[in-house]
């Protein structure tokens, strides 16, 4: 009884820091315990699917996102953790101690895997409280505590990142539309130092979720606004090129994919700084605690080289948030029809050479190189007096929602390419418009070139 108590404590504890509503997903079910009782003779796979019949429905969905991530990589060890850690908290100890064995067998530098391990060892014969709060640690030095507190946080970090898909959550709302061309996109949730990977699986279809991985964020929390803030910037960004670890000092790991921070609206407020990547770990480490880069997103090395396959570099989109807005299909497919017909507007208005309403659908704010609103409004039409017609084409159309900040307008990002002809000029163009929401209707805030 008193191993059992000391289990469920632990886990309970752990996630007692997570914030996350866990009460319906751990439920207080009496399982027993791994022990040894006179039991009729059952084969192991049967008395694996007996298990999986006494989860309720939210620990049961935990288990098969966990099953989906192993059988898509054997070597997903968050996945192995996170799995041993839901055979431990509902009774089966030595089951999740032996997944650990393996699991720290073949991750030996995942030092949150030992501790859990050891605690679980310690646990047959000792009541444990939290990660790492043995009597058998209280002497270890201050500095060795501190790593603990690290890891600790790793372990909340972990799981209330990866708690929070099982809420029945459908899409990321940022993710309106992504062109034909652009396969993936990535999403940080900062707040649950998350990234999640998204597929594009076609029109009028919201993106699928593949992928998901623990990250490390810069040191202080909120967004980034000067150079040396220690702080991950908000916004829309797209990777920009590839380095590989030969090419780099072994802080950064296995890679870097480098963003375009500070974007165009970065530069509008005058925002500095530069050098803001995705990158691996130092080689030395297999994982680092959840806010501890000097800006940069950080992932283990195994897992920054799982995301290669994702990214393409010019096009694939990294949208970084304070907090992932989410939505249900049918307000994602609201919005992306809302912000499609004004781009269509746009066009039209554009090419019918209807100035009036062409300059109409332009913010107060607006800005453009060296021109504001004003001066832009004087160019358009000194151009529109001179064309006879003009036929205006988009395509490649990628929408994004740029992350919402306290008593900001919405605003979204639309990438397309653009194909002009005219009575006096032809040409082709990849063009990028801010569009924010001013009193109920969508405006360009700002256009020009990718």
């Amino acid at each position: 009884m008193i191993k059992r108590f000391s289990i469920t404590l632990l886990i309970l504890i752990l996630l007692g820091f997570t914030g996350v509503k866990v009460g319906a997903l751990w439920s207080d079910k009496s399982l027993p315990p791994d022990e040894s009782v006179e039991l009729p003779v059952v084969s192991v796979v049967d008395e694996q699917q007996r298990w999986i019949d006494s989860l309720d429905a939210q620990q049961g969905a935990l288990l098969q996102r966990l099953e989906s991530r192993l059988q898509r990589n054997q070597d997903d060890f968050e996945a192995r953790l996170l799995k041993a850690l839901l055979y431990f908290q509902t009774g089966r100890l030595e089951t999740a101690i032996s997944e650990l064995q393996q699991l720290t067998e073949n991750a030996p530098k995942f030092q949150l895997a030992h501790l859990v391990l050891g605690d679980l060892l310690l646990a047959r014969f000792d009541q444990v409280g939290s990660i790492g709060a043995s009597s058998l640690l209280q002497d270890i030095g201050s500095d060795k505590e501190a790593r603990i507190e690290q890891l600790r946080r790793e372990a909340r970090a972990r799981l209330k990142g990866y708690l929070s898909l099982v809420q029945g959550v459908e899409v990321p709302s940022a993710l309106l539309t992504l062109s034909n061309q652009t396969e993936y996109a990535l999403v940080v949730d900062k707040s649950r130092n998350r990234l999640y990977i998204y597929r594009n699986i076609g029109p009028g279809l919201p993106p699928e979720l593949v992928d998901d991985f623990y990250i490390v964020l810069g040191k202080k929390s909120g967004d980034k606004y000067h150079e040396g803030d220690l702080r991950t910037p908000n916004g829309v960004y797209f990777v920009t090129s590839y380095l590989p670890d030969e090419k780099l000092p072994p802080l950064y790991g296995s890679g870097a994919f480098p963003v375009n921070y500070p974007n165009e609206f970065d530069r509008r407020l005058r925002k500095t700084g530069n050098g803001i990547w995705l990158h691996g770990t130092d080689k030395s480490l297999y994982s680092r605690p959840p806010l501890d880069s000097e800006g940069c997103v950080v992932l283990t090395n195994e897992e920054f080289t799982r995301i290669e396959q994702y990214v393409e570099i010019g096009r694939t989109p990294v949208i970084i948030s304070e907090e992932v807005q989410w939505c249900d299909s049918r307000e994602w497919l609201d919005l992306n029809i809302e912000i499609q017909a004004t781009l269509e507007r746009w066009r039209q208005s554009w090419e019918e050479t209807d100035i009036e309403n062409y300059l109409s659908m332009y913010s107060d704010s607006f800005w453009t190189g060296h021109h504001d609103i004003d001066s832009w409004q004087r160019y358009k039409r000194q151009v529109f007096a001179g064309k006879t017609f003009q036929k205006i084409d988009l395509s490649d159309i990628s929408l994004l929602g740029y992350p919402k900040v306290a008593d900001a307008k919405p605003m979204v990002v639309a990438n397309f390419r653009q194909g002009y002809r005219s009575n006096n000029y032809n040409g082709e163009m990849r063009k990028r418009l801010y569009m924010i929401k001013d009193q109920g209707r969508w405006k360009v805030l700002y256009e020009g070139r990718q």
